[in-house]
């Protein structure tokens, strides 16, 4: 007996029962893949998710068989919603449409006409615009239902009839595989070549003790619809060994000569985790191509059509496609895994199968359900046999049965003599006929045959048809007969229905399969001149040199920072806390001029950490850095103290209370020149000069020396460092003559700041 659960009930996602309908897993995601985590499920169902279940029942009940013309699909989703399932039509519409899908299913259960989407991800139409009926391999899944083969219950309000499983003869649960996920579980069972799967059954059937190893010379591994390559074929004996494992799926693709001495990279065929979605698989290669990831891309244009993918990605002159390629299975969709989890309900408990196992599963549902048809079988020859008997003997007393009938008052009459011989108030012409009617002993089942024959049976040609008519029959339940006492007989029979099977459902293997190294990607670094630009907020673009050069004076005003560097160089950002970041050049997103840019800090994780100066590493380590702190403290760093493959580093020490403020960078010809003369400016106004010479030159890990004399309530509040031949320079908007101040020596008073 099945047990139905009540709508409350959830079990896994659309799982199925190893024994009782291996029918099964007809939707990949199922109606709700795309909106609802769980859905309820009947208990040992291989055949059907419930909606979907519903959703052929209901077409089958419309005679919507694939000879027949095409329904509208409002009108499938009504009989479906109205006498099965009481829940949204556009869940049942999802169902009906993802059944139709030939890029998600090896083998469609539904032959869908018109806009029913695209493996791009398009929508289908509403239903009220397109059509459906049953595809040839979902009627395998629904003949013979009139036999009794499957049990029967009520539907949600009583009303109608609905069965629990379909009396599916075909292995659909792992020629279209499912996908599904509940509360704590999931499955993901792969889709197969239906010749290799009926191949593998019939193989089992012949040696049910058949090595996994044999099976795998017919059943090679999963077949994808989209095709592809599966390129761990080393996993595969795995998955089917214990049910669970990954596989990893790459996109076909070639190589061709393309325009412009450019190569292009033709794909012709994508993973199975991209079907539905391959406008997305593009969208994010072309994402790759304008963020630069992939320099070497020229451009990317889909040519798919009718007759198949063709997704092109044109590669610049002199660069090497195979090694791009390799990039884009690393980086892009164009390369995914595929896990594995054959997961399945059998007696109310979830297990995971394996190819083995599962195949057993299907065998004993098939003898289940062949021994009910053919039980089915002989007992409507034996009642035929039973109905042809009578109505030959009737014939060879068809005078007397005729003078029974004229000579009775009613059919119950004739019906009493012919069964049991009462000849109670029937008129006989002859007493050898009321003899002779005393005698007869038709079944029930012979004599409303005989009353219902009409008079065209007792014509010469009519009785030679009734005898050849019950030799067929005899032979046919002797058949019968046959093959439900002989086990090899029974198996014989589903041999040669998953034969047929072959033969209507001929299919090439569409996924290669493969053992291919992991792809390997060298990055093919272009160096080439660059600019940072980076605004008063802090928002950073770089641009290429030719960009720069076209730029106005007026619009690069708005930068508070332009730093020219090499793409292999990197950015060092020193902050009032005595930190340096660096970021590689390449890092930093290539905008075009009037683009905003991205803020520096969430470029480096710098926080809220003020920066008061940027450099170029190659500038840097040429360089000398004078630092001068709040407190007054000043020194000297040569630039080659800031080489470091890390992303921050301590480039002064602090005291507590202290914090840098200004960082001036000066060449090794000006440090050498001895023309330096450095400008301590103090919140009060005051300044202080002396030669560069008076400033040591220290370790980054020092705090410095003293730089002015400090009141207590005064900090130094900004550093010049000019040239001898340098006359002015601004401070606070305002311009002073450097050469009016007299030079001191360093750590002494400062003189009060006298405007030009």
């Amino acid at each position: 007996d099945v047990a139905v659960p009540t709508q409350n009930e959830t079990l896994v996602f659309c799982l199925w029962n190893a024994r009782h309908c291996f029918g099964a897993g007809i939707d990949r995601l199922g109606c709700y893949e795309r909106n609802i985590k769980s859905v309820p499920i009947p208990h040992f169902s291989w055949a059907e998710k419930t909606v979907q279940r519903r959703i052929l029942y209901a077409m089958s009940e419309l005679g919507l068989s694939p000879d027949k013309p095409h329904r509208k699909s409002a009108r499938i989703v009504g009989d479906t919603m109205g006498k099965y399932h009481p829940h949204g039509d556009s869940s049942i519409y999802e169902a009906l449409v993802h059944m139709s899908e030939d890029y998600s299913l090896s083998l469609p259960l539904v032959d869908g006409h018109g806009n029913f989407g695209s493996i791009d991800g398009d929508g289908a139409a509403a239903m009220r615009y397109t059509e459906a009926k049953l595809s040839f391999a979902a009627q395998t899944m629904l003949s013979n239902l009139e036999k009794g083969l499957i049990d029967f219950v009520p539907n949600f309000d009583n009303s109608e009839n609905e069965p629990t499983v379909l009396p599916a003869t075909f292995p659909n649960l792992l020629i279209n595989g499912t996908t599904g996920i509940a509360v704590g579980m999931a499955t993901n069972i792969p889709p197969h070549n239906p010749c290799e799967v009926i191949d593998g059954m019939i193989a089992f059937i012949d040696n049910p003790n058949i090595t996994l190893d044999k099976l795998m010379t017919y059943i090679k591994g999963p077949d994808f619809p989209t095709g592809g390559i599966i390129i761990n074929s080393s996993a595969i004996k795995g998955i089917y060994e214990t049910g669970e494992g990954r596989l990893r799926v790459r996109a076909k693709s070639h190589i061709e000569e393309g325009e412009g001495g450019r190569k292009n990279i033709i794909i012709t065929e994508i993973p199975y985790t991209a079907a539905g979605n391959k406008s997305k698989l593009i969208e994010g290669i072309v994402t790759l191509m304008r963020d630069k990831v992939f320099d070497e891309i020229y451009d990317v244009r889909d040519e798919s059509s009718k007759d198949g993918i063709r997704i092109i990605i044109e590669v610049k002159k002199d660069r090497d496609p195979e090694n791009l390629l390799n990039g884009l299975y690393k980086k892009s969709s164009l390369e995914d895994t595929y896990s594995v989890n054959m997961l399945a309900v059998k007696e109310q408990q979830p297990i995971v199968f394996t190819l083995k196992s599962m195949i057993n599963e299907f065998v004993k549902f098939q003898q289940e359900i062949y021994t009910k048809e053919y039980t089915f079988l002989l007992n409507k020859a034996k009642n035929r046999i039973e109905v042809l008997e009578g109505l030959i003997k009737a014939t060879d007393i068809i005078d007397l049965i005729i003078e029974i009938i004229r000579g009775s008052r009613s059919v119950k009459q004739v019906k009493a003599c012919l069964t049991t011989g009462d000849i109670t108030d029937i008129k006989f012409k002859h007493e050898s006929s009321k003899k002779e009617a005393m005698t007869l002993s038709f079944t029930e089942v012979q004599a409303d045959a005989i009353l219902a024959m009409p008079l065209s049976r007792l014509v010469g040609l009519e009785i030679e048809k009734l005898n050849t008519e019950l030799l067929e029959i005899t032979k046919n339940a002797d058949e019968y007969n046959n093959i439900l006492s002989n086990e090899k007989e029974l198996f014989k029979v589903i041999k040669n229905r998953l034969k047929s099977y072959k033969k209507q459902f001929t299919a090439e293997r569409k996924t290669a399969i493969d053992e291919i190294e992991n792809a390997v990607y060298k990055e093919e670094v272009k160096i080439e001149d660059l600019y940072i630009l980076i605004d008063k907020f802090g928002y950073t673009k770089s641009v290429d040199i030719t960009s720069f050069s076209k730029a106005s004076e007026d619009s690069l005003k708005e930068y508070a920072y332009v730093i020219q560097l090499r793409s292999d160089d990197k950015l060092c950002m020193f902050t009032s806390k005595g930190t340096m970041y660096q970021i590689k050049a390449s890092s930093i997103p290539k905008c075009r001029l009037k683009e905003k840019g991205t803020l520096i800090h969430s470029l480096c994780r710098i926080g809220n950490e003020d920066i008061i100066t940027y450099a170029s590493f190659e500038e840097l380590f040429e360089s000398q850095l004078v630092f001068i702190t709040k407190k007054g403290l000043i020194k000297r760093v040569s630039g080659t103290e800031f080489e470091t493959s890390r992303y921050q580093m301590s480039a002064s020490k602090l005291d507590d209370s202290d914090k840098v403020v200004e960082i001036v960078r000066l060449s090794a010809s000006q440090v050498l020149s001895g023309n330096m003369k450095v400008f301590v400016l103090t919140k009060k106004n005051l300044v202080l000069a002396f030669v560069l010479e008076e400033i040591p030159e220290l370790r980054k890990t020092s705090k410095g020396v003293k730089s002015i004399s400090l009141d207590a309530d005064d900090h130094v509040d900004a550093m010049k460092i000019l040239d001898y031949n340098e006359e002015t320079f601004t401070y606070k908007n305002k311009t002073y003559h450097s050469k009016k101040i007299r030079t001191k020596k360093r750590a002494q008073k400062g003189n009060k700041l006298k405007e030009e």
